[in-house]
Parts: C-alpha cells; structure tokens; sequence
C-alpha cells in the first residue's frame, strides 16, 4: 500500500487488490502515517527513529487498518 495524503477518501490496494474494511465493508479510505513508538526510543527522546505504519482509516465506520511497510 502506497501513501498519499489527500484529504478525499480514496480506493486502496493491497497485495495488487481492492482493499474493503474489515469493520463495514467500505471501499473508502483516508490515508495516513503513524510511529510505532517504542518505550526505548521514547525514554532517550528519539521517538523520531521509530518505524512507521501506513494506515488506512475508513471513511465510513473509522476504523484503522495498518500495514507494516515490506522490508525488502
């Protein structure tokens, strides 16, 4: 899943196919990025060094679905 930020929600593919919320069933999504914070990283302030998940939030219901991005 690639991200763009834009404030319209959107379709989204995953594994090459049209992503629908697990919650609702919805094809529409906001998408954005979020830290996986670590309890190390936050207690050295280095929050910033955290990995991050893009996420797809349901237009319909809100629900999150994150994806780790593939290491490759």
């Amino acid at each position: 899943m690639s991200v763009r930020k834009t404030n319209e929600p959107e379709g989204v593919e995953v594994c090459g196919k049209p992503f629908h919320c697990t919650a609702c069933g919805n094809d529409r999504f906001h998408r954005r990025k979020a830290l996986l914070n670590t309890s190390w990283a936050t207690l050295f302030n280095l929050d910033w060094a955290n990995r991050q998940a893009d996420c797809a939030v349901c237009s319909r219901c809100g629900y999150i679905h994150w994806f780790l991005p593939l290491d490759k």
